[in-house]
């Protein structure tokens, strides 16, 4: 098993544009053709890095990369040079190809190609992803030619894809949703189109432009997107499906984005690096069942990140690792097929196969996923265990709020204070901090409320948007001080 079946099955689908990059596309014939090209020169290196955006170069590197029977690694380019350096030095030898050496990648002749034949070794390491590194030194996540298939086998119909059917793609190239979209698109028969560098009134132009079925963002891109509509719709009447994920999304923004959307199905999907993409997704139907019911149970569904996909297993134990029930709150593990769950030779996996994602979560009785923050987020205030989602979503309800962080501080006698850290809507009128610590405390109870109040004109984040917990901790730990 090898990736690159993909494209021997994307050229037996017929002739027609796969790849699309400003005014350039590629067949899938041309696309196989340039990755063998790039299979020859790439066999001589024990890995390939890549450190450009969104070319189309990155498929050809994907794709040659796995001819060549040699991972793949995609690294964040926008890191400063002292990161970036200490993550090529963990590959010596490797071949490294930098913005420059993109264009000179897919500029011969694909029709010269030599003949290669692809490693037939489910287990060889196809792709090396590094996590995030935001509370971290970033790990060497291990993703093996069966993972990256088992995705693919597991929740994509081959060709199912209707005629003329295109997906925009504007997540980084060292993002596993970059990496992803990419298969399946081409798996399912959906052609490519790449948003180098992302802005939002550009993206809408796009989706217009290139008639845009299918597009795939985070939720800072969505909250750019939805803030860049210029009226109550969107005005884009190809995009059937709008898929968010790669953090939690404010839930104002998704309400905002269903209505300027009116037409398009939204999908929420979970996953992590580690286990080669979505194992969880909320559908097109549960969002409009959810968004129009008045029922709470149905309605707050819209905070979830829905159900398991086909070959997922999900459990939620406690921190005794006992299995618990429905509506308890706990640790969330995975296990399935394509969880890899693997860091540089050294696997995450408990003996039963179970993946510990560290997020945590629970399952309601119908078994929609619900995530609640990161295990390392929990705030220990008096001895009680705080998960911060439970505080910022009764602060988002709060019609003047648009983002906001719970965090942690020292404190002699309670242990931990709590803080929330808090962006204020565009034009909405000053809030008193006081105003917000009642709010929380008629929802929830005073042991809940924060203690501080910090307002910001924005939140850190990753460029895939998620939020840099980390660096507001620091920051109020030392002002806090």
């Amino acid at each position: 098993m090898n990736i690159s079946m993909i494209l021997d099955m994307a050229v037996s689908a017929g002739e027609r544009p796969v790849i699309t990059v400003d005014d350039r596309s590629l067949s899938a014939a041309d696309l196989l053709g340039q990755a063998r090209r790039a299979a020859a020169r790439f066999g001589q290196y024990p890995a390939v890095l890549y450190l450009g955006a969104n070319h189309l170069a990155y498929p050809v590197a994907l794709f040659g990369a796995a001819l060549a029977g040699v991972p793949f690694v995609p690294l964040n380019y926008r890191l400063g040079d002292q990161q970036l350096t200490a993550l090529i030095d963990r590959h010596p030898g490797a071949l490294v190809l930098r913005p420059e050496d993109l264009d000179e990648l897919v500029a011969g002749d694909a029709a010269e190609a030599p003949e290669i034949e692809a490693p037939w070794d489910g287990d060889a390491v196809a792709v090396i992803i590094y996590t995030s590194g935001t509370t971290s030194e970033p790990k060497a996540a291990l993703l093996r030619h069966r993972h990256l298939m088992a995705y693919l086998l597991n929740t994509v119909d081959f060709g199912a894809a209707e005629e003329g059917a295109a997906s925009l793609v504007a997540v980084p190239t060292y993002h596993i949703a970059g990496l992803t979209n990419l298969m399946s698109n081409l798996y399912s028969g959906r052609r490519v189109v790449y948003m180098s560098a992302f802005d939002a009134a550009e993206w809408l132009a796009t989706v217009r432009r290139e008639r845009i079925t299918h597009a795939m963002v985070v939720p800072t891109m969505l909250a750019r997107i939805v803030a860049a509509v210029d009226g109550a719709d969107a005005n884009v009447p190809t995009l059937a499906s709008l898929s968010y994920g790669g953090a939690r999304t404010p839930r104002p923004v998704l309400e905002h984005a269903l209505r300027v959307f009116p037409s398009t199905g939204f999908v929420n999907a979970y996953g992590l690096t580690e286990t080669a993409s979505s194992v969880a997704v909320l559908g097109p139907d549960d969002h409009r069942d959810a968004f129009g019911s008045d029922d709470p149970a149905v309605r707050d569904r819209l905070g979830s990140v829905g159900r398991s996909l086909p070959g997922i297993e999900i459990q939620i134990r406690s921190e005794t690792d006992e299995v618990i029930g429905a509506g308890e709150t706990g640790l969330v593990f995975v296990r399935g097929e394509q969880i890899s769950g693997e860091y540089g030779g050294r696997s995450a996996l408990d003996a039963e196969g179970w993946f510990p994602t560290r997020d945590l979560g629970r399952l309601d009785a119908d078994g929609y996923l619900f995530i609640e923050g990161r295990a390392d987020d929990t705030i220990i205030r008096g001895g009680e265990n705080i998960a911060p989602a439970e505080i910022e979503d009764v602060l988002l309800e709060h019609p003047g709020i648009t983002e906001v962080a719970v965090i942690g501080v020292p404190d002699p006698e309670w242990g931990q204070r709590l803080v929330a850290v808090v962006v204020v809507a565009d034009g909405a009128a000053p809030i008193d901090p006081e105003e917000l610590r009642t709010w929380v405390k008629d929802r929830l109870r005073s042991s809940k409320t924060p203690d501080a109040i910090v307002f910001r004109p924005e939140l850190p984040k990753s460029e895939t948007g998620k939020l840099l917990r980390r660096n507001l901790v620091a920051e109020m730990e030392s002002s806090h001080a």
